[in-house]
C-alpha cells in the first residue's frame, strides 16, 4: 500500500501503529488482496457497520483500530478496483485455492449468491463499488469457462 497516503489519512499515531501491526501480524500473512478484503469485511459488524478487532483494540483502543481497519479495507478495495480483469481472475484463483470448499461448489455459490458483495467497504464511491462487483462477476464467468473447457493439447 502507499504508505505516504496512508500516513496522511491516519493522522492519529495509534491508528497508524494499529495499521502497521495489522499488516505485519495479519494481512501480510493472508494470500491475495481479495482474501484480505474479505477478511477485513468480516471484522465489520453487519448491523452497525462498525469494525472490531479484540486483539488490536486491547493494545491501541477502539477508535484507532476502527480507523486502521477501515483504512486498510479501503486501500485494498481501491487496489482491487484498479486491477485488470486478468489480475482479478488471479485473485479469485488464490481465493478458491485457500478455501476449504471444492472449486466447483465455490464457483456455483459465488455465481449464484454473490457473497462477495458484502466485502465492499461502506464509505466508497458507489460507481467504483459497482465496477469492482461487475469485474468480479465477470472474473467468475471467466473461471467457470476455463474450468469447463478441456485442457489444450501440446
Amino acid at each position: 500500500m502507499n504508505r505516504v497516503n496512508t500516513r496522511a489519512r491516519l493522522a492519529n499515531p495509534d491508528a497508524l501503529k494499529a495499521y502497521d501491526d495489522l499488516w505485519q501480524r495479519t494481512l501480510g500473512k493472508i494470500p491475495g488482496d481479495l482474501n484480505r478484503m474479505i477478511y477485513l469485511a468480516s471484522t465489520r459488524d453487519y448491523n452497525s457497520g462498525r469494525y472490531h478487532h479484540a486483539g488490536l483494540e486491547a493494545t491501541f483502543g477502539y477508535d484507532a483500530v476502527k480507523q486502521a481497519l477501515e483504512t486498510a479495507h479501503q486501500d485494498i478495495f481501491w487496489k482491487l478496483t484498479r486491477s485488470s480483469l486478468e489480475q482479478l481472475v488471479g485473485e479469485l484463483e488464490v481465493y478458491i485455492r485457500s478455501s476449504a470448499e471444492s472449486p466447483e461448489e465455490l464457483l456455483r455459490t459465488w455465481r449464484t449468491l454473490q457473497p462477495y458483495r458484502v466485502a465492499i467497504p461502506l464509505e466508497v464511491d458507489a460507481m467504483a463499488a459497482q465496477l469492482l462487483l461487475s469485474n468480479l462477476k465477470l472474473g467468475l464467468e471467466v473461471l467457470q469457462k476455463r474450468r469447463s473447457q478441456p485442457p489444450a493439447r501440446p
